[in-house]
């Protein structure tokens, strides 16, 4: 059910555009700073267009990107908060394998990032989780701390945090222009609302509203399946709900990685999904695909057959999800290099540095600010809680709590069009 429709009014200290994870959590932050926020969302919530729907999602410290892995236990901290905030489990502690071969680079960032981290072989790896099967040359490293965050849940819980702030929701309103200045103007199906700050969270659509503003980032949605497999013993001891997540770094059969966690959402079912997809347009993400458009699918039974064989070698579920990428994979988290009280975040959904992602708790709608953000959603999920409070620090010209430099827009060139 939607949230009952709060009274509407035109000004804001802050305005976010898009109520994913991302956004929800920057509006939890300047909420608790007691910024009076707004958070537009243009599809009635909840609803399964973007990047932050689902069940699931990993949780991990190891990462072979040093700057994800240190950002990584205040993810944690922050996780843990909003548990205690909300009274309810978002979290469920699995373990990760991360499968690749001896000695490749990014599996050898991953060790670092962990410190103290077992190794294993193929026949310790066996004897820890009976449904995985390595191959000549490869080994796994553990990760104990990571785990399973229930993603629905654990979306409605920062929404709720933010509305017990007296934050407003208003879902059901897509942007229809944005005018820039020092109070920034934004028109909707539904209304106008202005603030001097404006944050854009808004996943696939990002790239349009950016160009509208003279920005053209370097943004490509993807449609990812994310797929089922059936176990052959369902509820057996190898593949059940006690199974680690996994995913896999520079093995030739997948280039662009495969990830994949336990049996805990449908009973009986490993969700196993390749970390690539095919180009689409955001507002046609729901027409039909050939299985010729879908060559993924191969790929996992491929992988299936070869590394969990516990496992039927064909889908029995099938849903979509929308992934954004930038060319190198890091997200953007920074100011509009012509507005400075614009802030975009986008490009959430990397590869291995970057993962996409049961029971329920509680559940969210835009208007006139002083200060933007622009943000899309995918590995970016387990990191919400940090960006969304590194993207308030911005908003309010605070001291970021982490490095910015691997996040800033100048990284690509030419982004900066004629404005307006």
């Amino acid at each position: 059910m939607t949230a009952p429709r709060q009274t509407q009014k035109a000004t804001y200290d802050a305005i976010i555009i898009g109520a994913g994870i991302q956004g929800s959590f920057t509006a939890y932050h300047l909420a608790q700073r007691h910024r009076d926020t707004l958070l537009l969302e243009q599809f009635i919530l909840p609803h399964s267009r973007g990047s932050s729907h689902g069940q699931s999602r990993i949780i991990r410290s190891v990462y072979p990107q040093e700057h994800y892995s240190r950002m990584m236990p205040d993810s944690f901290r922050l996780w843990q908060q909003l548990e205690a905030e909300v009274g309810a489990r978002l979290y469920r502690q699995t373990g990760l394998v991360v499968l690749g071969p001896a000695g490749d680079p990014e599996l050898e960032g991953c060790r670092r990032s962990l410190g103290d981290c077992q190794l294993l072989d193929a026949a310790a790896l066996a004897q820890h989780f009976p449904g995985f099967r390595l191959q000549a040359g490869e080994v796994a490293v553990l990760d104990s701390t990571a785990g399973v965050l229930f993603a629905d849940r654990a979306l409605r819980a920062v929404q709720e945090v933010f509305r017990r702030h007296r934050g407003t929701v208003r879902d059901g309103e897509k942007v229809l222009s944005i005018e820039p200045g020092a109070v920034v103007t934004i028109t909707t199906t539904g209304g106008v609302y202005q603030a001097p700050r404006l944050i854009i969270t808004a996943g696939p659509w990002t790239g349009p509203l950016v160009e509208s503003l003279g920005l053209r980032l370097p943004l490509q949605p993807l449609r990812i399946d994310v797929c089922y497999w059936r176990e052959k013993e369902p509820k057996s001891a190898n593949m059940g709900s006690v199974s680690p997540c996994f995913l896999t770094l520079g093995l030739s059969q997948a280039p662009h990685g495969i990830y994949g966690l336990p049996a805990l959402e449908y009973p009986g079912m490993v969700k196993v999904c390749h970390h690539h997809g095919s180009p689409i347009d955001p507002e046609k993400r729901d027409q039909a695909t050939s299985s010729a458009d879908r060559p993924d699918i191969g790929i996992l039974s491929s992988f299936i057959s070869r590394y969990l064989p516990g496992l039927e070698t064909q889908p029995a579920v099938m849903e979509t999800c929308l992934y954004t990428n930038t060319p190198d994979e890091d997200f953007i988290l920074d100011r509009h290099p012509k507005f400075s009280n614009i802030i975009i975040g986008a490009g959430f959904s990397g590869r291995q540095g970057h993962l996409p992602p049961q029971p329920s708790t509680p559940e969210l709608r835009v208007t006139v600010c002083p200060t933007f953000l622009l943000l899309p959603a995918g590995h970016g999920f387990k990191l919400a809680p940090v960006v969304g409070k590194l993207l308030c620090e911005l908003c309010l010209g605070e001291e970021p709590s982490h490095n910015m430099a691997p996040f800033a827009i100048t990284r690509f060139p030419n982004v900066l069009q004629a404005v307006l």
